[in-house]
Parts: structure tokens; C-alpha cells; sequence
């Protein structure tokens, strides 16, 4: 595949013009998202995230660095709705906080648009152990850090973890391993039997 940047005078090979950057950077995460996707973190090579987007693998490493950093990016960028459900916690009496963290968590996993990312980020960290400890580290600096700074209470942080993990469980069981009669019950009946125990671990005694 040719360079992009080939026949510029001044310009280093692989580097687009400052015009050319944002759009670029996007191409390749939106690349990224999709090799991640389809092949699983063990399979995708930089290569092939430039080939998909176009462009010169130089300029992959030159946004994002290694692999392991273009996940991170991708994984970011797709995560980012349920970055917010730390700010559920400052919306509202905390006395039903639970029922607002379940009701965000899940939603975001109900909308396809926001699914379909997230599932490929979840399938790459549960195969790959590398792929897996990117995905630690954004969810325990970017999520849970947040949520215990804004839960101002007694062993906070285990509150959260604990939290975290009946959400992120039910999650997995209904959205990516499909068990039944959890993939099909309505949500609504769902969030009224996991909230009280999300509320539980965060406010509990």
C-alpha cells in the first residue's frame, strides 16, 4: 500500500498534515474497533489496522504507539458511555442510587449502538491477558476511582468493587454468554431483582 504521505516535500514520512490528523486518528481507532472486533486482540496486528484504514502503519504507531496502546485508545473510545455512570451517583438521594447505576449499566449494554463496541473490547479482554489488564486499568482509573471518590462512605472502594462485580456479572451472563432465561427476561424485571443488591453493597450496612 502506498503512504499517504509520499511526494509531500518537508514532511516526515507516515505524518499527515495538521488538517488531516483529527480525521485520521479517528479512521484508524473506528479501524481498530473492528480488527479488535472480528479478530480478537491476539490476532490484530498494527498492520492490519493500517491496511483497514487506509493508511500507512507508520502512522499508527505515530498516534497511538504499540498495539497494546491502540487498544487502549479503542477501548477508551468505545467504553466512554459507561464512563459516565459516575455521575449517577451525584444525580439524586442515595438511598436510590442503586436502582440509578443498574438502570444506567444496563441500559447502555440494551442500546445496540453503545453493545456492539463493548462486546468486542469484553471478548478481547477475556481472551487475552494483556488485552485484559488494558481493560483493568481503564475501568479501575476512569470508573470505579470515580464512583468511590463521589461515595462517601465506610470501606468505599470494596463497596464500589463489589457493586461493579454484580453488574459487570450480569452483564456477561445476559449480553455476551447469552444464558438463558437471563438473555431473554425483560429488563425492567431484571433491574427490580439487581438493584436492591447493588443499593445493598453500596449503602448496606
Amino acid at each position: 500500500m502506498s503512504d499517504p504521505t509520499e511526494g509531500t516535500p518537508g514532511r516526515r514520512r507516515g505524518r499527515p498534515p495538521r488538517t488531516e490528523s483529527a480525521g485520521t486518528r479517528d479512521r484508524i481507532l473506528s479501524a481498530a474497533r473492528e480488527e479488535f472486533s472480528e479478530r480478537g486482540y491476539e490476532k490484530t496486528s498494527v498492520r492490519g489496522i493500517a491496511k483497514a484504514a487506509g493508511v500507512d502503519s507508520a502512522l499508527v504507531h505515530h498516534y497511538f504507539g504499540t498495539k497494546e496502546q491502540v487498544f487502549a485508545a479503542a477501548i477508551e473510545v468505545a467504553f466512554a458511555p459507561a464512563l459516565n455512570a459516575s455521575e449517577v451517583i451525584e444525580h439524586g438521594p442515595l438511598d436510590g442510587v442503586g436502582e440509578r447505576l443498574t438502570r444506567f449499566v444496563l441500559g447502555v449494554w440494551e442500546n445496540p449502538t453503545t453493545r456492539t463496541p463493548l462486546l468486542a473490547i469484553v471478548r478481547s479482554a477475556v481472551n487475552n491477558d494483556t488485552a485484559a489488564a488494558v481493560f483493568r486499568r481503564l475501568i479501575a482509573s476512569q470508573l470505579l476511582r470515580r464512583i468511590t471518590a463521589r461515595l462517601d462512605l465506610p470501606d468505599a472502594e470494596l463497596r464500589v468493587e463489589l457493586a461493579a462485580a454484580q453488574l459487570v456479572g450480569c452483564a456477561m451472563l445476559r449480553y455476551v454468554i447469552k444464558v438463558e432465561p437471563l438473555a431473554s427476561e425483560d429488563v425492567e424485571r431484571i433491574i427490580a431483582r439487581v438493584a436492591p443488591v447493588v443499593q445493598g453493597h453500596l449503602t448496606g450496612p
